[in-house]
Order: structure tokens, then C-alpha cells, then sequence
């Protein structure tokens, strides 16, 4: 696995998406309160910043109505498809502009001429790519072939250009590929979905992101299959430490070999939903303290405690600007208190 000597054990980052429509006040946000920076992903700045949306610059036969905010793909007889192919190689660099991310372009011109040991970006990952975005015949996208690899090369060329531009300003990149469908999968809806073909797109995305010099991490902020998630090839796997702790510590045996082989658990320990109008940071750190009890009882403890970063549960686009504050506040106390 990619080196992450230089990250300390407790350190904070973000998950990605902030409340706020002011680029430059999310990316101050960010800057001060988190050991490992951000860019924000800012979703009421416009649709174009919505998940689905954000990454899919350059998808061929994609139709937008902002109007509405609807997306989705309507094959036609064009050569879009030609151009794709020939644009979207193997080592393929596909920017994101600034109208699709006010976020990352203010913060880089915000950090331009400073270096940091790490910096962190995200992706939407394939499977809740393909399983967001539908055809003209409402049919979700995975269950194309050729659509489906379109969108995995669409997605890793874009996570190659990120950490081609975060890479100028830290020794570490860092990318979460943010896949919340995790915690539906095996549920009516995705009845479909063959387990192998989805760890095969995971796989391929974690690859992509090691290959491009950056280290792999996912994102599920529900319960999931953390069997298939640790075998995915990422080296960070984050999880809504919070509400479903008991759901991850299940797999203890999995965890241990996980964390032997050099992964962390990245404990999204601050609650990013209505609760976190009533606690407080020593609610949380005694929540923590409780759970890292907890595992590291059938996970050796010095794991545990070496291998952890500390993060808010999940991303904040849909909270206010008052809670977001107060969850990073939160998280640097807890970080105070225990790290």
C-alpha cells in the first residue's frame, strides 16, 4: 500500500460537500480546522455540483434540464461516443472546471505557493454513479456494459487530473471514492447488481488512484458489505462511526487483516445529522473512547489506535452553515482530546 508515515494517527479531515455558497468561505472553513484540507464540494452553489452531476463533464449523450435537476443519458446516433474513446485513454486527464467545482478551483488558488503533508479529494464512486444516473428509458446505467466502463474511464480520468493538481501542494494525496449506494445494495431495488462486477469497479478505481500516485480511500456512510469494501484494494476505508459502529465492528477478523496490511479506519465519529443540534464534543469523545474500547478487544489495540483519522460522518451539504460549524468545531475538540 501507498506511504502514509507522515499522516499521525487521529488526524482530521473532511468528507466533502459544505452548505456554504460562497466558495471562499467554505475553503476558509476547511483551512482551519482540519489537519488534512479538503476542496469543497458546494451543491447549493448550483446542480452542477450535485453528486451525479459533478464528475460527469465530457459523458457522452448526457442531458441536463437544471431547470428541474434531472440528469440522464439518451443515446443517439452522433459520434460522441468516437470522441469519448479517443479522448478517454488509459492514463487519460479529464479536468473538472470551475463551473462544475467552485470549490476546488477557489482552493487552489487559495493554497497556490504553500505545501502541505496532505491534501484530500474525493470522487463519486462508479457504483453509485452508474446506479444514480438512468437512460431515457429509466433503466440505471450499470446495467449497460458499454455505458457502465464509460462511466468507470470517465471517473478515473477524472480522479487522475485531481490528483495531478492537488499533488503540486502536498506530499500526500489522498482521494475518498464517496459510494453512499454501498448501503443499499442487496436491497429490492439493486436486486441485480452481481457482487463481483461491483468489487470489480471498485478495484478498478482504487488502481486508478494508486496508479496516479494517490491513496485510495471510500466512503459509505451506512451500514455496507465491509468484507467486499476492504478487499477493494483501498488503504482508507471511512464509516459512520456514530450511528454504525456495531455494523463494521462485526467484522473484526476482516478489520484486523485490513489494518495488518497497512489500511486505516477513518472514523466518522461527529454526527452530521439532526442529533448534532444536542451533543457536544465530550458526548463524542466518550462515544469514541467507548467503541475504541470496544474493538480493540478482538482487534489488537496498537492497530486500533496507529491506523485511525477522525472525520465528521458524513458530508454536510444538507446542513446549515451554523452545524457545519459546529461539527468541525466538535471534531477539533475531539481531536484536542484525544489525539
Amino acid at each position: 500500500m501507498s506511504d502514509m508515515t507522515e499522516i499521525k494517527p487521529f488526524s482530521t479531515t473532511g468528507i466533502g460537500s459544505l452548505p456554504h455558497t460562497h466558495a471562499e468561505d467554505a475553503c476558509d472553513l476547511v483551512l482551519r480546522s482540519v489537519d488534512i484540507p479538503f476542496w469543497p464540494q458546494l451543491p447549493k452553489v448550483s446542480f452542477k455540483e450535485s453528486m451525479l452531476l459533478q464528475y460527469s463533464e465530457g459523458m457522452p449523450f448526457l442531458r441536463v434540464n437544471e431547470a428541474d435537476e434531472v440528469v440522464w443519458l439518451m443515446r443517439d446516433a452522433s459520434d460522441e461516443l468516437d470522441r469519448f474513446y479517443e479522448a478517454c485513454t488509459d492514463t487519460a486527464r479529464i479536468a473538472i472546471s470551475q463551473d462544475y467545482a467552485a470549490g476546488l478551483h477557489t482552493f487552489l488558488r487559495k493554497i497556490k505557493g504553500r505545501r502541505f503533508p496532505a491534501l484530500k479529494g474525493h470522487v463519486t464512486g462508479p457504483l453509485t454513479f452508474t446506479l444514480g444516473l438512468k437512460d431515457n428509458y429509466g433503466r440505471f446505467v450499470f446495467f449497460d456494459e458499454e455505458l457502465r466502463e464509460i462511466s468507470s474511464m470517465l471517473l478515473k480520468a477524472k480522479v487522475r487530473w485531481q490528483i495531478d493538481m492537488l499533488r503540486q501542494h502536498a506530499d500526500t494525496v489522498i482521494i475518498f471514492i464517496d459510494e453512499p449506494i454501498l448501503s443499499a445494495l442487496g436491497s429490492s431495488a439493486y436486486l441485480g447488481v452481481d457482487t463481483e462486477e461491483a468489487l470489480r469497479l471498485l478495484q478498478d478505481m482504487a488502481s486508478a488512484v494508486r496508479e496516479a500516485g494517490g491513496i485510495p480511500g471510500i466512503h459509505c456512510c451506512g451500514r455496507a458489505d465491509w468484507p467486499l469494501v476492504m478487499k477493494s484494494g483501498v488503504q482508507i476505508v471511512n464509516f459512520d462511526a456514530f450511528e454504525y459502529f456495531g455494523s463494521l465492528a462485526l467484522y473484526h477478523e476482516e478489520v484486523t487483516q485490513f489494518l495488518r496490511d497497512g489500511g486505516y479506519l477513518a472514523w466518522g465519529i461527529v454526527p452530521t445529522s439532526d442529533i448534532i443540534g444536542s451533543v457536544d464534543d465530550r458526548q463524542v469523545a466518550a462515544l469514541l473512547q467507548r467503541n475504541l474500547g470496544k474493538l480493540s478487544g478482538p482487534v489488537p489495540s496498537d492497530l486500533v489506535r496507529s491506523r485511525i483519522l477522525l472525520t465528521p460522518s458524513c458530508g454536510t451539504g444538507s446542513r446549515s452553515i451554523e452545524e457545519t460549524t459546529k461539527i468541525f468545531q466538535v471534531l477539533l475538540r475531539l481531536k484536542e482530546a484525544v489525539g
